[in-house]
């Protein structure tokens, strides 16, 4: 194997870990959505709605601070009492639960 085609190996692999962690990453969101709208006793079709929307906050910034952000306001907007630690532990919880729903497809 030479040095490019070692190269494009690791290439290829960044890139498929990339496009992995990406599915992980919406995937958390969608349950993430999903777990806060049941939360604010959002349902059916609307809960689906506000998933997406949280999937769309993942686009703001780099990194989970902006889906953060946007469930924790909303839940305290809708009253929904729930600390820091709670949330981003959840987040934790999706994100684990998600690596195992792609990693299985």
């Amino acid at each position: 194997m030479s040095f490019s085609d070692r190269e494009k190996a690791f290439e290829d692999k960044y890139q498929h870990d990339q496009e992995l962690q990406f599915r992980v990453d919406v995937r958390r969101n969608k349950l993430l959505g999903l777990w806060a709208a049941e939360m604010m006793d959002i349902k059916g079709e609307a809960a689906e709605a506000y998933a997406k929307e949280v999937i769309s906050s993942d686009f703001e910034e780099v990194g989970h601070e902006d889906v953060y952000r946007k469930v924790m306001g909303d839940l305290q907007d809708k009253g929904v009492e729930i600390s820091e630690h709670k949330l981003r532990k959840k987040m934790d919880e999706l994100l684990a639960v998600a690596k195992q729903q792609v990693m299985t497809e």
